[in-house]
């Protein structure tokens, strides 16, 4: 249980509540209580939302579930009703797309308009946590070299992300951009923002999640690197101190801003061996691929790594710095290799290793 005061009077909505993130977050509030209003794309798609039906029977907080459309502008308001919190995590995560404009930059972007515009209709929310991303603080690992001090903090925005390149960074930042101007055009309610790095760890049940944080631990312990890995350096935080961040940004007082959260940075071959260490059959990768070769072959391989890309982030370092989400919502950070290794675990598990 948190150690932060939770307000179990009034629902929380949580938008996007089949997707990863939002899994655990519910997980959480169903933990403490709370009447938790969810929305999904069809709400009698048992597939999809069994596990949250489940979790709602057995925990002693309710779940309600909604149908709404990121992209149907009203779609969240029949949901909203009566909240005094809201969540938005509902936002595509994937890299390789065919339109980035309508795959990624407007459900992000006018998703998170149409769920604003119901807040600002809807008198009982008085905060609403968004589910941003350090995509909308960097957009190539290169940013880093540039941040003050060569260190991403909460002031840092990304301003090198376009719909032609890194579109997925793009849709983040545009989307958290909006939201603060949404945010400061008013003083009813208050708006506060999550900024994760690569998030690890298990899903909290049903189908095996679409993020690309497990299409990267599939790739990384299926054997698609074991020629050798890029020298990809990201950051990375546990999915359950991720839901946790959302929940203190929610309930605690002063919470207010942006947050950083991740633990540590680390790169594909240290992933690989944080698996490797516990489960030695894994086929991870065990040597660097030359930058140069990357370069040259990349684009081929996949659509997402432009040489522009290439060369403005592998081999580059990434630091952060994670003391406001310390100092401001008390956020211990868990062990990331850990959260690794379980991510495989639930991943083998279901079959999607050879044991």
């Amino acid at each position: 249980m948190s150690d932060v005061p939770i307000d179990t009077t009034r629902p929380v909505l949580v938008t996007g509540a089949t997707g990863y993130v939002a899994g655990w977050i519910i997980r959480r509030l169903l933990e403490e209580g709370v009447t938790v209003h969810a929305t999904v794309r069809d709400p009698s798609d048992t597939a999809k939302v069994g596990h949250l039906v489940e979790m709602g029977a057995s925990l002693p907080g309710e779940i309600k579930l909604f149908k709404a459309d990121l992209l149907q502008p009203g779609s969240f308001d029949e949901a909203m009703k009566d909240c005094a919190i809201v969540m938005h995590t509902a936002s595509p995560y994937k890299l390789n797309v065919d339109d980035p404009q309508r795959d990624l930059v407007d459900p992000a972007l006018k998703g998170t308009r149409n769920v604003l515009e119901a807040v600002s209709r809807t008198e009982t929310v008085t905060r609403v946590v968004l589910t941003s991303s350090c995509a909308a603080i960097y957009g190539d690992t290169a940013d880093c070299d540039d941040a003050p001090g060569g260190i991403l903090t909460e002031d840092v925005w990304n301003t090198t992300s376009s719909v032609d390149h890194i579109p997925y960074s793009y849709s983040k930042t545009v989307a958290e951009r909006a939201a603060w101007d949404m945010a400061e055009a008013q003083d009813r309610w208050r708006l506060v923002a999550m900024n994760p790095a690569g998030i690890y760890g298990p899903s909290v049940g049903g189908p095996i999640p679409t993020s690309e944080s497990f299409n990267l631990v599939r790739q990384i312990a299926g054997g698609e690197f074991k020629s050798g890995a890029p020298h990809l350096e990201t950051g990375k935080v546990d999915v359950r101190d991720v839901a946790e961040a959302h929940l203190r940004g929610a309930f605690l007082p002063d919470a207010e801003g942006r947050h950083i959260l991740a633990e540590k940075a680390g790169t594909i071959l240290e992933m690989g061996a944080a698996i490797s260490a516990a489960y030695p059959d894994a086929p991870v990768p065990r040597r660097t691929m030359p930058k140069w070769l990357i370069w040259l072959i990349g684009p081929m391989v996949n659509k997402a790594l432009t040489r522009k890309t290439v060369t403005r982030t592998i081999g580059h370092h990434w630091r952060a710095d994670n003391s406001k989400a310390r100092n401001q919502l008390g956020l211990t950070f868990s062990n990331t290799d850990k959260a690794l290794v379980e991510m495989y675990e639930q991943m083998r598990d279901a079959g999607l290793f050879a044991k």
